[in-house]
């Protein structure tokens, strides 16, 4: 007799799991304890734990103060707006790329706009989220100025708002301790100028963004801080802050310029408050032929700075990650739980961390 041939089942194991507890819940029509699904369903009582954990965070069941779980109807799919700074910024698009992510695994609806770096689009773009319903808004546009008004749009429309780097009122803030940061740019510049030219410095330049405002600011004056701290004898007339708006080309022309009235020779210590704008310092240098004459530090640790780094021979020769890969997961939690109700608080800072070519050395070496 020929085989009965056996039918395969193309089953997830812990997707069923996962349907079981959602029956059991169903039909028992009253809250439950973690103990009475695991005796029910005889499922491990680990999966039990991870399975309810992730049901209470899609928003399929809730979890009381007593602990206890119920059954909850099935809310509509949460709605996240996100405005981008500028799709031509790396660090930008990298904390997009972030928050894209985190949004699929947690089953939020993403819309994302770009703000191109300006702030009546940035207007514009408020008002799109608006039309849309969005159920909770991330704003990363850097200009301080227009932030009252965005923020307005979304207050108006009772929309909560998470506003990265730049403080917008009635907003909840999310990004780097700009000082801080700063603080630890500054550190390495000077820790450079005492190894490599026994201290001695001629200017200390802060590339700033003055359209973002004194909290970005900030970056330059920790920066200035870090710098004093450790090289107590630069007089106060040979700090010098010029306007880069963050951006290659403008602070290339603002160092070019700077240079154009100085000789050859001179010691710089360059504090830039991004690595985008680091980078147009960096071919002011070299294109004047002077780029011995530079240490430069920036902010983001974006990939073009952490090869200059990799090479040995650039005068980048540090940058503060803002991890962003940590932007997008902690982000999604922050926007979910404000629209939970929890309380947050009104300023989530990132970590930061400090590196250099020798820090990526020791990576390199451990990996």
């Amino acid at each position: 007799m020929p085989k009965t041939k056996i039918k395969r089942l193309y089953l997830i194991p812990i997707l069923s799991k996962a349907l079981d507890v959602l029956e059991l819940l169903e039909q028992n029509h009253t809250t439950v304890t973690l103990e009475d699904v695991y005796q029910k369903t005889q499922i491990s009582k680990t999966s039990v734990y991870r399975i309810l954990k992730t049901l209470v965070h899609r928003g399929y069941v809730a979890q009381g103060q007593n602990g206890l779980y119920r059954l909850v109807s099935r809310p509509r799919r949460l709605r996240f707006g996100f405005a981008a700074q500028s799709a031509e910024m790396p660090f930008s698009v990298a904390v997009a790329q972030s928050i894209t992510a985190a949004a699929a695994a947690s089953g939020v609806e993403l819309i994302m706009l770009d703000n191109r770096y300006d702030a009546d689009v940035a207007v514009q773009n408020a008002e799109k989220f608006v039309a849309k319903r969005v159920d909770l808004a991330i704003e990363f546009q850097v200009e301080e100025h227009v932030a009252p008004r965005v923020a307005h749009i979304f207050k108006k429309a009772d929309i909560p708002l998470v506003a990265i780097d730049v403080p917008h009122p009635n907003s909840t803030y999310f990004g780097v301790d700009n000082f801080e940061v700063g603080f630890e740019a500054g550190s390495i510049l000077a820790q450079h100028a005492l190894r490599k030219w026994k201290g001695k410095v001629d200017w200390v330049l802060g590339v700033g963004f003055s359209e973002a405002g004194s909290f970005v600011q900030n970056r330059i004056t920790g920066a200035f801080d870090g710098i004093r701290d450790r090289l107590k004898d630069i007089p106060a007339d040979r700090f010098l802050q010029i306007e880069g708006r963050g951006m290659r080309q403008p602070s290339k022309l603002a160092v070019a310029e700077f240079l154009r009235n100085h000789r050859k020779g001179e010691r710089i210590l360059v504090a830039a408050a991004t690595d985008t704008s680091a980078l147009g310092v960096l071919d002011a240098a070299r294109e004047s032929g002077r780029e011995a004459d530079f240490a430069i530090a920036g902010q983001d640790c974006i990939p073009e700075v952490l090869e200059e780094m990799r090479s040995g021979t650039s005068a980048l020769i540090g940058s503060i990650s803002h991890e962003v890969e940590s932007y997008g997961p902690r982000l999604i939690q922050l926007g979910i739980a404000l629209l939970r109700g929890y309380t947050v608080p009104p300023y989530n800072y990132v970590r930061h961390k400090a590196v250099t070519p020798e820090t990526l050395g020791a990576d390199s070496a451990e990996g």
